[in-house]
């Protein structure tokens, strides 16, 4: 064995460190790791998967509450859902949140099968996300992504080795769309259907539950604490557009819209600034912000009235 051979270490102590924030992707909810999101039949795991990316893309809250602290491009492949179908849920989701479509930094993969257990089909993914370079990849549903026995620890080990080697490579978050058994288990994970090592491969656990018509999200973290579980509704407008998933606390969903834009993203306006530490102009906040233009310039000028920002010919910036 030569020094070549040898493997690179490196003391613990100059390991370097995560500032707070870049822990989360998406605040309390998901990292730049992989998981899975879990549930029966009919209990809105596409939605909570297409309302994950589109946060990303956007640069708006989760649910209207969890924040996306490093926003950029999505990328989607949605097997069992024909293109149109995919559309308009992005777009119903997209006028909720008073978001430009044609701005979006979604991408969605139009292949008509993707096959994870395939060395030709793993490369052209990987291929892509290192064309597109996104931030979050949502796969869904697991079942329509190999035809490898899922109940085989081996064979099942082998495909997710697959994706944590691709999660790490490129940076990227990973969300598989995953079946649940009927099974009730003290842990929620410990019910998702197929091997033991889906279980046990997963960062983030995101796990959907139906009583009558309320959905409960509950959310299993490997390296940090859990939120309370949260109970969430599918709603539209009276009109059946603008279908989206919401915290049920919210206030039920009608026609009329709010006079002032959401407050989260002034936040992320002061939010990039404070970054920045520099000067910045509207063309820039909309670039790393991604978010509508119009919008953005109703919080520029509401954060100007509440002298909570400056403009000058530098661009805008705190007091």
């Amino acid at each position: 064995m030569t020094p070549g051979d040898a493997l690179p270490t490196t003391r613990a102590a100059d390991l370097a460190s995560a500032p707070e924030d870049a822990r989360w992707l998406i605040d309390r909810v998901w990292s730049s790791g992989v998981g899975i999101i879990g549930g029966l039949p009919k209990s809105a795991k596409s939605w909570l998967g297409l309302e994950m990316a589109i946060s990303v893309a956007s640069g708006t809250p989760l649910l209207a509450r969890f924040q996306v602290h490093d926003p950029g491009p999505s990328l989607v492949y949605l097997a069992e859902d024909a293109l149109p179908q995919v559309r308009e849920r992005i777009a119903g989701i997209c006028a909720h949140r008073r978001i430009d479509l044609p701005s979006l930094n979604l991408h969605v993969i139009t292949s008509p099968a993707v096959r994870l257990d395939s060395l030709g089909d793993q490369k052209r993914l990987a291929t892509t996300i290192e064309r597109l370079a996104p931030k979050l990849l949502v796969l869904d549903p697991l079942v329509r992504l190999h035809r490898i026995d899922e109940n085989s620890s081996g064979e099942m080990s082998n495909l997710l080795g697959y994706l944590r080697e691709l999660q790490r490579r490129h940076s990227i978050a990973i969300v598989l769309v995953h079946h649940m058994s009927k099974r009730v288990r003290a842990h929620l994970g410990q019910a998702l259907r197929g091997s033991g090592d889906l279980h046990a491969w997963v960062d983030h656990g995101a796990y959907l539950t139906r009583s009558g018509d309320k959905l409960r999200l509950t959310l299993e973290h490997r390296a940090a604490a859990s939120p309370e579980p949260l109970e969430l509704r599918l709603v539209s407008r009276r009109d059946d557009t603008e279908a989206h998933l919401e915290l049920a606390e919210s206030p039920a969903n009608t026609d009329d819209r709010p006079a002032t834009p959401a407050p989260e993203l002034h936040d992320l306006v002061l939010d990039a600034l404070r970054r920045a530490q520099r000067p910045l102009s509207r063309a820039e906040l909309r670039a790393r912000l991604r978010v509508n233009n119009n919008r953005l310039g109703d919080v520029i000028a509401d954060l100007e009235r509440q002298a909570r920002l400056v403009r000058s010919d530098a661009g805008l910036s705190l007091p």
